[in-house]
């Protein structure tokens, strides 16, 4: 009885012992100060491993993602980047570089990385969703429109393809099929601003 119930001390102990090095864990401590938007320590807590393991593309996504955040979007393309040449298979990286790509209005840079993620996962959700948000910066209307169709047929839960269907239509005067679309993000998402904005004003 002893025996057994000193294994269980020791199995508890080493428990605690495994959950307060974790707690303890740069990761740990990365994830926490993200979740209170502190994004600069959260990087910095990161540094020493990154020193550590340089070749880790984990982490380099991880600071990818967080200078993303912190709107330094050069610094994230370079991270992203050298997660892609220590992992060329990891769509991760093709992805993660959509983003900061993204937000420079850098369309044909972020299309170009969506369609190689595209190659191997032809129906991706973000591959899609990003290639939509380059589609209506260059005002590709018609692409967009026959674009967004296709993914709302494939993700028919989802409201995002929706929308940019509706904006889609509406670009191209296409008043009729831009309201079914929002109705159909109201299905989706009630208090939808845009589409209960859009169909409060009698469209």
């Amino acid at each position: 009885m002893r025996k057994s119930l000193f294994r269980l001390f020791i199995l508890g102990a080493g428990l605690l012992i495994t959950s307060s090095a974790w707690a303890a864990s740069p990761w740990a401590e990365s994830y926490r100060l993200e979740a209170l938007a502190q994004y600069q320590p959260a990087i910095d807590v990161l540094e020493p491993l990154i020193r550590q393991e340089p070749r880790n593309d984990f982490a380099m996504l991880r600071r990818g993602w967080l200078h993303y955040l912190k709107g330094e979007y050069n610094q994230a393309i370079k991270d992203y980047q050298t997660a892609l040449e220590i992992n060329p298979k990891s769509l991760d990286a093709r992805l993660g570089l959509t983003l900061p790509l993204l937000a420079q209005q850098r369309w044909r840079e972020a299309t170009a990385h969506a369609d190689r993620v595209l190659q191997t996962a032809p129906w991706n959700y973000y591959a899609h969703l990003r290639k939509m948000v380059a589609e209506e910066g260059e005002k590709q209307w018609q692409a967009l429109a026959k674009h967004a169709a296709a993914v709302a047929e494939r993700y028919p839960s989802d409201a995002n393809a929706l929308v940019y269907l509706a904006r889609a239509n509406l670009w191209l005067g296409h008043k009729d099929a831009a309201g079914k679309a929002y109705r159909k993000v109201l299905e989706r998402i009630p208090d939808h601003v845009e589409a209960l904005q859009f169909l409060a004003s009698g469209g």
